[in-house]
């Protein structure tokens, strides 16, 4: 029987709402031999998923890149996922701070403006709930929801609120230089969801091939927000490019519907990444 593998689920080291120890209790639950830690921009969750990593179950460490492709006007954002890196390389620790802490400065700024536009949220209500790690836009969609002002956090990313009116630029790493540096730090990377078109635009296929010639690992294929033509979209490209393919939940907890394991990666595309990588351990069994 194949193993069950999902590479991409956060925790409350960012935006998701399990902590990393009961992100492992989940994922096993949900039957997972193998589940990635993808926290957006930090490896905060690192070690207390490893600590409580149940028997049987396989940890992969990595995080979700804030990155950005300046070859249009304006840049268009991506994620990038980074895969088995040393969390210690002194120019990715850096790179990753900085966007932290711009993370923090650019979600005060949207509840300074819900808050000029008379919304009760509150700032100190957002710290509370990101708990020390990275701060994102499902924090401030909460603060909406206690106010009573949306029911859900897809209603609180709407154009009328984070969507647009209240949203403001994140600092995001240029997305050639986030894989240099993951490579330099013994890492792979994956690029998330890149066809996306329901999260917004989307890149043209000539940057993809362009950073399969600088070093990206694969494609995250199979994923939720993608409609059965971007999968085969997709998954051709991979294939022209002899980049990697895999399929992951994006689990964010109650954040989202979408359920750990939802999609998967094959068995034999993780034993591809881990021999891709020389950043750490490569998995926790």
């Amino acid at each position: 029987m194949d193993s069950r593998i999902d590479l991409h689920a956060h925790s409350t080291a960012s935006d998701g709402t399990l902590t990393p120890a009961e992100l492992m209790a989940a994922a096993a639950a949900a039957g997972l031999d193998v589940v990635a830690i993808t926290d957006h921009d930090t490896t905060a969750g690192w070690a207390d998923a490893a600590a409580a990593r149940p028997p049987g179950l396989a940890l992969v460490r990595g995080a979700e890149l804030s990155c950005r492709w300046s070859g249009a006007d304006p840049p268009i954002a991506l994620h990038l996922l980074a895969y088995l890196f040393d969390p210690a390389a002194p120019d990715l620790v850096a790179t990753l701070a900085r966007v932290r802490a711009a993370r923090e400065v650019r979600a005060e700024r949207m509840v300074a403006l819900l808050r000029a536009d008379g919304y009760d949220v509150h700032w100190d209500e957002v710290l509370r709930d990101a708990a020390g790690g990275s701060v994102g836009r499902p924090h401030i969609a909460q603060a909406l929801i206690r106010a009573g002002l949306v029911t859900s956090t897809n209603a609180a990313f709407a154009p009328e609120w984070l969507g647009r009116r209240y949203r403001v630029p994140k600092e995001e790493i240029d997305v050639f230089e986030a894989v240099r540096l993951v490579r330099d730090a013994g890492g792979v990377t994956v690029f998330a969801h890149p066809r996306a078109t329901r999260r917004g635009r989307i890149v043209p296929d000539e940057l993809i091939v362009a950073l399969a010639s600088a070093g990206l690992f694969g494609l995250e294929v199979d994923h939720t927000d993608h409609t059965p033509a971007e999968r085969d979209h997709v998954r051709a490209l991979a294939e022209s490019l002899g980049l990697a393919v895999t399929g992951s939940s994006d689990f964010h907890g109650t954040h989202k519907q979408v359920k750990l394991g939802a999609e998967r990666t094959a068995p034999a595309v993780l034993a591809r990444l881990v021999a891709a990588s020389s950043g750490v351990t490569p998995v926790l069994r």
